[in-house]
């Protein structure tokens, strides 16, 4: 579904990213993961066209796409859910709905939609999008558009970023259920062990470059075995 052939980034003399190859399937729940600055979130936002490759090819549905833009992208079926997602002061949640899912859609199919990301519909569908709203509560709206849109590939960045706990906890409900939610491949780039181990698969990222690829099992069981054989040289 999605090829990545080469992609290097570099920005101040610095790689960030270092010849990255990557194929992702279709269907697949795909968790990326890795330390703070191992190049993750550049990585993705490459895929969505809102940063540019110094070199290398995007390839999607065998079409190469690296020199489109954001919106091209997203005509294409690829959609980008941002760490601190975006607030709109005189827009209501239901005009976001149906600005994102680009057909026309009644209020009881909005307030379906708002009820799967755990919302009480009748609360949130004439509320603004604005400074109102927790960041538990935007973050759910943001999945509610991604949602409507039924986009073959969906990038979330760091989705549990600047929410409570509570919030955080019924996120990880939400993605559990995101494979009858969202049609078509979900990549996530987390921290999170719980959002990890429901990955199909995980990226594991190291210093710009792919360190592992494996199913959650293998990847977060050879985390554990290197985070305690350093308590033991300790």
């Amino acid at each position: 579904m999605l090829e990545l052939e080469n992609i290097c980034f570099e920005r101040e003399n610095r790689k960030i990213l270092d010849n990255i190859n990557l194929n992702l399937d279709t269907d697949q729940f795909i968790a990326i993961t890795g330390p703070n600055g191992s190049g993750k979130s550049t990585l993705v936002k490459i895929i969505m066209g809102i940063e540019k490759p110094d070199s290398g090819k995007i390839i999607w549905q065998g079409k190469e796409i690296t020199s489109l833009s954001i919106h091209e992208r997203a005509n294409l079926g690829i959609s980008f859910a941002f760490q601190q997602p975006v607030k709109f002061k005189g827009i209501t949640v239901y005009d976001l709905l149906k600005i994102a899912s680009k057909k026309e859609i009644n209020k009881k199919q909005a307030c379906e939609i708002l009820s799967k990301v755990g919302l009480c519909a009748n609360e949130y569908v004439d509320r603004e999008v604005n400074g109102s709203l927790s960041g538990g509560e935007l973050k759910r709206i943001e999945i509610a558009t991604v949602a409507v849109r039924e986009t073959t590939l969906t990038i979330f960045d760091e989705p549990e970023a600047g929410i409570d706990l509570w919030s955080f906890n019924n996120l990880i409900e939400i993605f559990e259920s995101m494979r009858n939610m969202i049609k078509g491949t979900t990549l996530i780039i987390s921290h999170q062990e719980r959002i990890l181990t429901i990955a199909d698969q995980i990226i594991l990222m190291k210093a710009g470059k792919i360190e592992k690829i494996g199913t959650s099992e293998e990847i977060l069981n050879e985390h554990i075995k290197a985070a305690q054989c350093c308590k033991l040289k300790r």
